[in-house]
């Protein structure tokens, strides 16, 4: 059983007419040790897929499972604060603060219990290829890749066993987004986390476990 599960989930709008979704009878699981890949045509439900993936947004039919227990059964400040990892397009970094300051913010935010903050986010920084130098710097003063490997940094301080990324590599280069990959792959194959990547990108597509198409009949586009 995966760590992860959409079992017939349906999605409309509050406003929406009764027959309306977003999707429904969406149908997906996710195991640990895999990347997955979900993309559609803006308007899919991308994003409010993701919504429901970490507790924000309750389905109108169907339910989220996590380890076998429904969302809407668990504390979900807990959940997205200890299990789940968020990373998204835009950083969502604190601009005022250095890469470190930003990490231990979160590992605050989570409320486990760590000796060694600065040096816990240090480890996490060098884990995702950057510097102590790096990790001194406000936030404004790194590259976008750089910005995207702290945010990538600051999902795991609390060692979650999911990685959700919303277009994580979607304002990089090429070679940029490669790098991100490579990232999100060690932490997949070596750590044994679930990887859950929103996409458009067919270089991403290309080099993930499985891609999930929303407004694809079939659902499961391919499978290596």
């Amino acid at each position: 059983m995966g760590i992860l599960k959409l079992e017939n989930v349906g999605y409309r709008y509050k406003d929406a007419t009764k027959d309306t979704y977003v999707f429904n009878n969406i149908n997906y699981e996710f195991e640990q040790g895999k990347i997955y890949a979900i993309r559609g045509k803006s308007g899919s439900g991308k994003t409010t897929l993701l919504s429901l993936l970490t507790g924000l947004e309750k389905c109108t039919n169907g339910r989220v499972l996590y380890e076998g227990k429904d969302l809407t059964k668990m504390n979900l400040d807990k959940y997205r604060n200890t299990d789940i990892g968020i990373v998204f397009q835009s950083y969502n970094l604190l601009p005022r603060l250095t890469a470190i300051e930003n990490i231990i913010l979160s590992i605050d935010v989570s409320g486990i219990k760590i000796k060694d903050k600065r040096k816990k986010a240090l480890e996490l920084i060098k884990n995702v290829g950057l510097s102590e130098k790096h990790g001194k710097r406000k936030i404004l003063k790194l590259s976008g890749g750089e910005q995207q490997r702290i945010a990538i940094a600051r999902s795991l301080s609390y060692n979650p066993k999911i990685i959700i990324a919303d277009e994580p590599t979607g304002n990089l280069d090429t070679d940029t987004e490669n790098e991100i990959l490579k990232i999100f792959e060690t932490l997949a194959k070596k750590e044994n986390k679930c990887i859950i990547i929103v996409t458009h990108s067919q270089n991403v597509c290309n080099k993930v476990d499985i891609v999930y198409e929303l407004g694809n009949e079939d659902s499961l586009v391919s499978k290596k």
